[in-house]
């Protein structure tokens, strides 16, 4: 328990912990993030209402405005959408669904990435040209027309009833395969660098095996920069999804995420319901910004060239 305190107080007065209070912009970023996370995470406890369940809507309650406009009421805070859903409540529970597909999007390019790069990078050889070529034919195509190709081939290849259910599967997988190349092409080049040191010669000569090589003293090595692209490729990640549900491609009604909300508050703009996509708008647009901020501090930060 003494040495867990102890590395808590090192942490504390490091030149990282230094950095992050000297940098007012970051602090407010990092707690606008985490309080939109927790948000995110407790929906469920502190929604006003759970807008997903149909006991709980009424009909009536469609289109109300914001509590400060005329027509409003302090019930639903931030008004109601054409089903009479609260929409504050549904922000929280779509903003949830972004996260979580924003994180484990990011975890599978990251995982795909780095395992791709790690062998480019330590075999070589036609190994690591067919790897980056296929690298740089992913990056020809854009991220959209990558999850039009796998919607299509999981709408041939899955049964009409699951289509909805494993919509979230899909969209992970989508976003996922079309960002695998920064990470592949950031530790390939790590790869590279540490595999001439002295001390993989050391663990080649002792008849140490490849991948403990690979896995146990090159890996740690290349894991900070990974680190602060995924941390940037997060916002990315959160805003792709937004952009696929916003075209029909991403989440369902069923399961609706930040785009999902903005693409059925668009349909209503016209018609004078500005807070049906404007809320939702404004929740995507603080959560993108916050963890970039974020993430370009971290980048600042575990760069040497920059210290």
């Amino acid at each position: 328990m003494s040495e867990l305190i102890l590395k808590i107080r090192q942490l504390g007065s490091s030149d990282l912990a230094w950095r992050f209070r000297s940098s007012p912009p970051v602090i407010f970023a990092t707690a606008v993030l985490a309080l939109l996370v927790l948000c995110a995470a407790g929906a469920n406890l502190i929604a006003p209402h759970n807008p997903f369940d149909p006991a709980t809507l009424d009909i009536m309650d469609a289109r109300i405005p914001p509590a400060w406009a005329d027509g409003g009421t302090t019930k639903y805070l931030l008004g109601t959408d054409e089903q009479g859903r609260d929409v504050l409540s549904s922000i929280l529970y779509g903003m949830r669904i972004s996260i979580l597909v924003g994180m484990a999007a990011v975890l599978f390019s990251l995982t795909m990435g780095v395992t791709l790069g790690l062998i480019a990078g330590y075999f070589g050889g036609w190994i690591d040209t067919i790897i980056m070529r296929l690298g740089d034919v992913q990056l020809s195509f854009p991220t959209i027309m990558i999850a039009f190709f796998i919607d299509g081939i999981a709408k041939i290849l899955m049964p009409i009833d699951m289509r909805e259910e494993m919509r979230f599967y899909v969209v992970i997988l989508a976003i996922g395969v079309a960002d695998w190349v920064q990470f592949a092409r950031t530790v390939r080049a790590s790869t590279m660098i540490e595999r001439r040191k002295d001390y993989v010669a050391a663990a080649r000569i002792s008849k140490v095996g490849s991948l403990r090589i690979v896995a146990s003293h090159i890996l740690p090595n290349t894991i900070g920069p990974v680190l602060v692209l995924a941390t940037l490729g997060l916002g990315v990640a959160i805003l792709t999804e937004a952009i696929l549900s916003f075209l029909g491609l991403g989440m369902p009604p069923s399961q609706p995420s930040l785009g999902t909300l903005i693409r059925a508050g668009n349909d209503l703009l016209l018609s004078g319901e500005w807070w049906i996509s404007l809320f939702p708008g404004a929740a995507l647009v603080l959560l993108v910004l916050s963890v970039n901020i974020v993430g370009d501090w971290l980048r600042d930060v575990l760069n040497p060239r920059l210290r």
